[in-house]
């Protein structure tokens, strides 16, 4: 309906022939609305264009970003219609549903949503950037997911053809198109298509199908924090996960047990894996599929988020020529992108390179990955003493899960290798409990560790919204922030957007605690000493924490003080 909106802008002499034409035609090779084109451009000024859309047809405005809509009241709209008609409803009293709309020629739909709804509809006029924020915030699925779900309704009352779970349901669909699933797409296909271009778009780390009672949603991972992105009914349920079994090669008449495969598509220009996991629940199963991107692959250690001090002694660990570099944290923090970095260092013409993993997260060119796999006894204990036949000079082990698998890289780390790793702890010093827990003894760790690096990843503000947000003295020094500095410091935030799904966070950097395994460190290991005793030598040498790193990373303003706070431990 934007072309006869901007048919009135030209009439009006709100903007030019020249641009009405120039939207025209941007309009026909993209299909993007004539008026957003026009914002974009500049042509158009968003709280003017309101203004005058207001007096124009006489209809009232309001700042719909500072509205907090109730969730009662969001559901009187769903999510397909919201999209459809470009409206989210914001107040419901007494039979009256007030909606926001940005553009006054949609109020020709009000009477679909007043039958729909069985209410009264009064509409109210916002801007065209805090009615995509509203509708992101509060409808965040794709209007294209919606439409595949009443596709697949349509077709079961039909009942015209192969169920989602007969040839319909091919292993071919590798080749997925950015834009709209095509019409002859089998709707679980056109579903479970889109599902996988939205979490590429989003840039999302995971995507959870979950299964309930009575419905089934999708959420995804998106900078760290779960959204939900649209709900299944239940009677899809079942196609869904056989539709994903089916492309990651798994058996889909298995719903028993759990279940481990991989999906290899090509979106736009480039692939993207995704890692498959199936697992019982009490209504049915579970997927969750972690996207592997190699666009998104940063293998420089510069940029990774290392304060200098910090990323010095961590290159001093991976250049000795034997003993251990681990890398700690929990599932989602860094760990794998930070090894692979190292190994890109270390990736040289006269090493040879040599990993154990599972699953190889990203194929590396120039070093030798192995898959493990223990249904066929190649357990990461088994592969790497295979490995050390192998005459390897570097070797990364995918995890340390157990004494087998520790005791076997420890003795290649004494015996003239150089041994990558990551373990599951809190902190760098814990990390030499945790081996001991293990069984191994404290003589064995000194002896072969060198460096321990713990991490997490920290949402990072939203540069298209970010706001200054002062926060008093008193909670800066209470956080531990130094008083020389503390006075000097901005505090920032993200007021919310469309570009960050009204969160104020766009993005994650790695935060870091370094710890140089020193002599003083090592004695005080042989002594006896607790984790905490070892972190506070540590300290003392001068590591900083994860809680310090954070911290700088506030101080910088690339993060907020909250985000920090919550994502890491205090400082003893």
């Amino acid at each position: 309906m934007s072309r006869a909106l901007v048919d009135i802008l030209v009439k009006d002499k709100v903007i030019t022939t020249t641009q009405l034409n120039e939207s025209i035609e941007h309009h026909k090779n993209t299909g993007e609305s004539h008026v957003r084109y026009l914002l974009v451009k500049k042509y158009l000024n968003e709280a003017k264009l309101l203004q005058y859309l207001s007096q124009k047809y006489g209809m009232p405005a309001i700042n719909l970003a500072k509205y907090e809509i109730k969730g009662e009241v969001i559901k009187t709209i769903t999510a397909d219609m919201a999209r459809k008609y470009s409206l989210v409803p914001i107040q419901q009293n007494k039979g009256v549903l007030v909606v926001a709309l940005s553009d006054p020629s949609q109020v020709i739909f009000l009477e679909d949503v007043r039958f729909k709804t069985k209410m009264n509809v009064e509409a109210v006029l916002t801007t065209y950037s805090a009615l995509d924020a509203a509708l992101n915030k509060y409808y965040p699925g794709s209007a294209r997911l919606a439409e595949a779900v009443s596709q697949f309704a349509k077709n079961r009352e039909r009942d015209d053809g192969p169920g989602p779970g007969q040839e319909q349901l091919n292993a071919q669909a590798i080749q997925i198109d950015m834009g709209a699933a095509t019409d002859k797409d089998a709707p679980v296909i056109s579903f479970v298509n889109d599902i996988l271009v939205e979490a590429v778009r989003r840039n999302a780390s995971d995507i959870h199908i979950e299964s309930y009672e009575h419905r089934s949603r999708v959420r995804m991972r998106v900078d760290g924090v779960l959204i939900e992105i649209t709900e299944v009914p239940a009677e899809m349920k079942r196609p869904l996960l056989a539709r994903i079994k089916i492309m990651s090669k798994l058996d889909i008449s298995e719903s028993r047990l759990p279940q481990d495969g991989r999906i290899k598509i090509k979106a736009g220009n480039g692939e993207v894996d995704f890692r498959v996991s199936t697992m019982p629940c009490l209504f049915g199963e579970k997927a969750v599929l972690r996207l592997l991107s190699k666009g998104n692959l940063q293998l420089n250690l510069a940029k990774l988020g290392f304060e200098p001090a910090a990323l010095e002694i961590f290159r001093k660990g991976i250049l000795q020529p034997n003993g251990m570099v681990l890398v700690t944290g929990p599932t989602g923090s860094g760990k794998t992108t930070t090894l692979y970095s190292a190994l890109s260092e270390l990736n040289q013409i006269t090493d040879n390179v040599s990993t154990a993993e599972d699953p190889v997260e990203y194929n590396l060119e120039g070093i030798n990955q192995v898959q493990v796999n223990k249904d066929i006894g190649l357990t990461f204990a088994s592969v790497l003493r295979s490995l050390l036949r192998q005459d390897p000079d570097t070797v990364l082990v995918g995890e340390i899960r157990d004494y087998e698998t520790a005791e076997v890289a420890i003795q290649a780390a004494l015996t003239g290798h150089l041994v990558l790793s990551t373990l599951h702890t809190n902190d760098a010093p814990s990390t030499v409990v945790r081996l001991m827990n293990m069984g191994i003894e404290a003589f064995l760790v000194t002896s072969s560790v060198n460096t321990i690096v713990a991490q997490r990843l920290l949402r990072t503000i939203c540069l298209k919204c970010k706001i200054d947000a002062p926060v008093p003295l008193e909670r800066v020094l209470e956080v531990g922030i130094p008083e020389s500095i503390a006075s000097q410091v901005k505090f920032y935030k993200g007021k919310g957007c469309s570009n960050c799904n009204n969160t104020g966070y766009k993005g994650r950097i790695a935060v870091y605690e370094v710890m140089d395994f020193s002599t003083a460190l090592k004695e005080m290991v042989l002594a006896n000493a607790t984790s905490i005793e070892l972190k506070r030598g540590a300290m003392k040498e001068g590591m900083k924490t994860l809680r310090m790193s954070a911290l700088q990373k506030v101080v910088d303003g690339k993060t907020t003080l909250e985000e920090a706070l919550s994502m890491t431990g205090s400082d003893l």
